[in-house]
């Protein structure tokens, strides 16, 4: 008998909510990888593109939805608590307000920007990843997965770098570096997905096997 694996979907989940109301938090900060700028949340964001791509070939188009409208929720959620943390007045002995605020004060603005590119990037995920899985027959997940990333990666920085930096930073410049570092990632992440589909499929596969041989 096959496996429950509802406990790899839950750390998957977790893992795709955590990443991505994590990098909306610090994205605020701008950093430098080998001169190319782009918001330190990255990384984390492009987590998300994992397990959301792991969701989608274990558990199916309509599994992942529900995931990225559940992580909107939680970005909502966050907004919500960062702009009421803002506003609460702090303790009389408390004297950080103002690094308090430089630091989390454009979190709102960078959140919106956020709710923005995530609904279409990770929705495009998760179509362009099934488009090419019916293209592939279910074959090559390498090719589905870096064509069905790299296209989402691209119109999630063009949104969200021109809705949360226009008019305080170059766009052009951090878009680019956006683009160029995500595509990156994207391919050395490959290896990963299938690492990630193999433990959790394999067990299935185990059980079948031993059925058959019984």
């Amino acid at each position: 008998m096959a496996r429950d694996n509802s406990l790899a979907f839950v750390l998957l989940v977790s893992l795709f909510t955590g990443s991505l109301v994590i990098a909306s938090v610090i994205s605020s900060k701008i950093i430098s990888i080998g001169g190319i700028v782009l918001p330190a949340g990255i990384l984390a964001y492009c987590i998300t593109f994992v397990a959301s791509d792991v969701i989608s070939e274990i558990w199916g188009k309509e599994k992942a939805r529900q995931v990225v409208f559940g992580g909107f929720a939680a970005l909502v959620v966050c907004l919500g608590l960062i702009h009421l943390a803002l506003s609460w007045p702090g303790a009389v002995f408390w004297d950080n307000q103002e690094a308090y605020d430089s630091i989390l004060g454009t979190a709102p603005r960078i959140i919106m920007a956020s709710l923005a590119a995530y609904l279409v990037s990770q929705n495009h995920d998760v179509w362009a990843f099934h488009y090419w899985k019916k293209m592939f027959q279910g074959r090559h997940l390498w090719i589905r997965n870096n064509l069905s990333t790299a296209g989402s990666q691209v119109i999630d920085s063009i949104i969200f770098i021109t809705l949360a930096f226009y008019g305080i930073m170059p766009l052009i410049p951090l878009i680019a570096g956006q683009i160029l570092i995500k595509i990156i990632i994207a391919l050395l992440d490959t290896p990963v997905v299938y690492f990630l589909v193999w433990v959790i499929r394999r067990p299935d596969r185990t059980a079948a096997g031993q059925g058959a041989g019984g």
